[in-house]
């Protein structure tokens, strides 16, 4: 028994021990692992509870979210995303940006729509409709709103930004250009807008073609990115985010909380 007991021991120590290097690549790898699959496994559920309606029949009336134009003398500017219609609404959302002249009687909708480039039109669109809308039956979330003289002081920065968007005519649908890219654009073109870009907003860490530094769509602090595909990002708006293949994990100081790839953020508003 004494024999076998010490047989035992010496296979046991003859065993090569894995390097601690490698046990931590691997602990990171399962955290990152369970961090990127746990949470799309309940936007899954999320997403297949509400139901899909036919693209045709799905609403897109107004949410009341947005104030009444002809209520409402004062500029307005108001930032919103909505989970994007089908199976893409487990990983993102789709954003848009809207704008009220003072004393305007209706608003003007910004935003990037992918299957219009199939019939050789700009992606980019320009228009008059519902500004609070649902997206295919999906209601909204106000994202950011600017009122008053500031808005009205932001709103022509926000046109010449829009009509200088590079990507008018080009949409793809992952890593980007796409519908985030362009909200994201405006953002950092005008940084006064203080943008809040949720993690499932896919897309919007875009830089577009060779451009691999920028400061966030908040408009301050600092991001890298390789083609939207992997980077970091630091931002007053944003708190820290990291980007792996477009799925984005971060930390938010303030108000605290984690923003998870599918999930979104989890903590206070």
């Amino acid at each position: 028994m004494k024999e076998a007991s010490k047989s035992s021991e010496n296979t046991k120590a003859a065993r090569p021990r894995e390097a601690a290097h490698v046990r931590w690549r691997k602990r990171i790898a399962w955290w990152m692992l369970a961090l990127l699959v746990v949470p799309l496994l309940g936007s899954v559920a999320v997403v297949a509870s509400r139901g899909t309606d036919h693209w045709s029949a799905a609403s897109q009336v107004s949410t009341g979210q947005a104030p009444d134009p002809a209520a409402t003398e004062e500029a307005v500017i108001q930032v919103y995303a909505a989970r994007t219609w089908g199976w893409r609404g487990v990983f993102a959302v789709h954003s848009w940006l809207v704008v009220k002249e003072p004393g305007a009687s209706e608003y003007t909708r910004f935003e990037v729509i992918g299957w219009r480039q199939y019939y050789g039109r700009p992606v980019l669109k320009i228009s008059h409709a519902a500004p609070d809308g649902r997206w295919f039956s999906v209601r909204p979330e106000l994202l950011s709103e600017v009122r008053g003289d500031r808005a009205a002081a932001l709103i022509p920065r926000i046109k010449e930004a829009v009509l200088r968007y590079p990507y008018a005519y080009h949409y793809r649908t992952w890593p980007g250009p796409n519908s985030n890219s362009f909200v994201a654009w405006i953002g950092r073109q005008v940084p006064e807008l203080a943008l809040r870009l949720p993690v499932t907003a896919v897309g919007k860490d875009y830089l577009g073609e060779g451009n691999m530094v920028s400061v966030p769509p908040g408009g301050k602090g600092f991001q890298v990115s390789l083609g939207g595909l992997l980077g970091v990002m630091v931002g007053a708006e944003e708190g820290v985010e990291l980007n792996i293949l477009g799925a984005a994990f971060g930390i938010d100081p303030s108000p605290p909380a984690i923003k998870l790839p599918g999930i979104g953020r989890i903590g206070w508003r």
